[in-house]
């Protein structure tokens, strides 16, 4: 696991996962340094980008939710077709 998070680490603090220097030198928000191209043309570019993060929080949270706990009751299941035939 120590491995796992170590070559994270390494890939998130490599300096090509930043952008090139051209683009640094153009961008007006230090926050904005992350990426290449241009800038957001408006304030609904960030609200997009947010939507869209929060979006795939939510979704990822339920996931691993219902992957763990599914809290299925119903003894008509289909998933008890499998397990009672053990």
């Amino acid at each position: 696991m120590k491995k796992y998070i170590l070559v994270l680490i390494s890939i998130l603090l490599n300096s090509t996962s930043f952008a090139c220097p051209v683009c640094e030198r153009n961008k007006q928000n230090a926050l904005l340094k992350l990426s290449h191209g241009s800038n957001p043309s408006s304030n609904w570019d960030y609200l997009i980008v947010i939507v869209m993060i929060i979006i795939a929080i939510v979704t990822l949270f339920y996931c691993i939710k219902w992957l763990i706990k599914p809290n299925e009751k119903n003894k008509n299941h289909i998933k008890y077709s499998f397990l009672n035939e053990q």
